[in-house]
Order: structure tokens, then C-alpha cells, then sequence
């Protein structure tokens, strides 16, 4: 049996990889984004996700992230890696780093083959769980990996790989797939967590979400709507999911430039430059952003944490 005792629950942000203006890491931005989401009362920080431009890093990138954000944390706070990549062997190895590094756990997700195969899925878990110094959480995003996990897929993987504390559900449609999983775990039971964005939040709520790993700039919203969900408030949960799903759905663009130009504004990042050969900003996106801060949040000082 492994022993572990990260339940990751609550609200853990992705966070973003914060660059300076000619594309380099930003060290000192990621810090204070880290020391900033520890403060703000979050149960954890996620580095080095998809939109945390993970797969335009390079190795030292990595470890220069890696290292940061343990530092930044200093104890107070788990930090969860993303560590995954299309060959076993190496995700093996970004484990090992992110363990030799001080992380408290990884974040994995399975890539595409040219022939799909569960059972080359279920390998890949397998391989990784019985090498790994960490706990993983399981992510599963067919939207950026190409991979379709089914459930049963799913509740193997939970029941014989130990390793697996969590899964990161964002597979749409997502609650009928959490409860699907709820009612299937059965021998071992893991938390499962609400990503996307928190776009399905109130319904993944519903749906027995143990909370949110995911990116939104305001995660303090998140912890209001997890508090209501547990609490049973209901009404409360629907309201504030109602007072900030535009500013939510207007963060789900694709790409990150959004997401950084809010960090920004917070106060978090000094630019909101996105590597290339994502892009920035589109013209007109930040007047649009400025109406939706006002109409969520009027005059309120949001390089702080915010009172919901």
C-alpha cells in the first residue's frame, strides 16, 4: 500500500508561466504569483500544466519553474507538477525531477498513439506508478491529448495503480462522467476535481466535484463556491457562478493570453507575454475585459485577494 497524505481538494490553480518581454522564464513574477495564491487561503498550486505553456519549456525552463515555486511555497502550500510526455521513460524522468526538486505530486495525462489502446493507456499509468516518488494526479483533457479514457478505463487505473491520489476531470461532458466515476469506485475511492476553467463548475459541483484544479484568475471565487457547495447553499453557489460566468466563459479563449492579461492587471505578472508561437492579446479583447472586470467586481482593488 502507498502511503500519502495529499487528498487534493479545495481549490488548486493551474498557474501560468509568467515570461518576460523577450520570451524568457520570469522567475520573480512566479514567485509572487505562488506567495500570492498561499495567501489568498488556496489549497495547493499547480506549475507547469497545458496552459501553463508547459510544452514550450525546455528542460532547465522546467527545473528553474520547479524550483521557484517550492521555494515561493515555503511549506505552506502542496505543489503539484505537470509531468507528463508521450514516452514513459521520459515522464518517468520529469517525476524524478519534480520529486528531486521538493514537488508533493505530479499531474499526468496520457498522449495519443497512432493506434488508440486502453490497455497501452493502463501500461502507461502502471509504469509510472510503480517508479514514481510522488503521488499523481490523473488528468483527463481528450481536448488537448487526443485521448478518450473511458470510464472502466478509468476505475482500473484508480484500483491498481496506488499511486493515483486524484483525478482532474475534463472530459465533456463532465458531470455525467464524475458521477459515473463515483459510483464505480467501489474497492478504493480518490477525489476528483473540476477543471475546464471551472466553465461546468457549478454543475460539476452538483455532480460531487471535490473542488477545482484549474486556471481561473480569481480562484478566490472558486473557494466562495466550494465553502457554499459543502455548506449546501446551493442558491449561494448558482450566484456567484452567475455573477462571474461571463468573465469565465471570456478566460476559456483559447490560447492564455487572456488568463495573463488578468494576472497582470492583478498585479501577479509583470508582462503578459505569451511564448511564441502562441499569441497575445487580439485588438479590442482588453477593452472587453475591462467592461467584464467592472461588472463582476466594480471599484474593488484586485491586486489583493478578494472578499467574495
Amino acid at each position: 500500500m502507498v502511503a500519502t497524505s495529499l487528498e487534493p481538494q479545495g481549490v488548486i490553480p493551474i498557474l501560468a508561466t509568467p515570461f518576460r518581454e523577450d520570451e524568457s522564464l520570469d522567475p520573480e513574477s512566479l514567485d509572487r504569483l505562488v506567495r500570492f495564491m498561499v495567501d489568498a487561503g488556496t489549497d495547493g498550486v499547480t506549475v507547469l500544466g497545458v496552459l501553463g505553456e508547459s510544452n514550450r519549456l525546455s528542460d532547465r525552463d522546467r527545473e528553474n519553474a520547479i524550483r521557484t515555486a517550492v521555494a515561493a511555497a515555503q511549506g505552506r502550500s502542496p505543489v503539484i507538477v505537470g509531468a507528463s510526455h508521450p514516452g514513459t521513460q521520459a515522464t518517468i524522468d520529469l517525476v524524478a525531477m519534480a520529486a528531486d526538486l521538493g514537488a508533493s505530486a505530479v499531474m499526468i495525462t496520457p498522449s495519443a498513439e497512432p493506434v488508440p489502446s486502453d490497455e497501452r493507456v493502463f501500461e502507461y499509468f502502471r509504469r509510472i506508478g510503480e517508479r514514481a516518488r510522488l503521488p499523481i494526479v490523473l488528468q483527463d483533457h481528450p481536448a488537448s491529448t487526443g485521448v478518450h479514457m473511458p470510464v472502466p478505463l478509468m476505475l482500473k487505473i484508480i484500483r491498481e495503480v496506488e499511486r493515483v491520489i486524484a483525478i482532474k476531470e475534463e472530459a465533456v461532458p463532465t458531470p455525467p462522467k464524475l458521477r459515473a466515476l463515483r459510483a464505480g469506485m467501489t474497492e478504493r475511492k480518490v477525489r476528483i476535481l473540476t477543471g475546464l476553467g471551472a466553465l461546468y463548475g457549478l454543475f460539476d459541483l452538483e455532480a460531487g466535484s471535490d473542488g477545482f484544479n484549474t486556471g481561473f484568475a480569481f480562484p478566490e471565487v472558486l473557494s466562495a463556491m466550494v465553502r457554499a457547495a459543502r455548506g449546501s447553499d446551493w442558491d449561494r453557489v448558482r450566484a456567484l457562478y452567475t455573477r462571474f460566468l461571463p468573465l469565465i466563459v471570456f478566460e476559456q479563449q483559447p490560447g492564455v493570453a487572456v488568463r495573463k492579461e488578468i494576472l497582470r492587471r492583478r498585479g501577479l505578472l509583470s508582462t503578459a507575454t505569451v511564448r511564441h508561437p502562441g499569441g497575445g492579446l487580439p485588438p479590442g479583447t482588453g477593452e472587453q475585459l475591462e467592461r467584464l472586470l467592472a461588472a463582476a467586481l466594480g471599484t474593488v482593488d484586485i491586486t489583493r485577494p478578494i472578499a467574495v
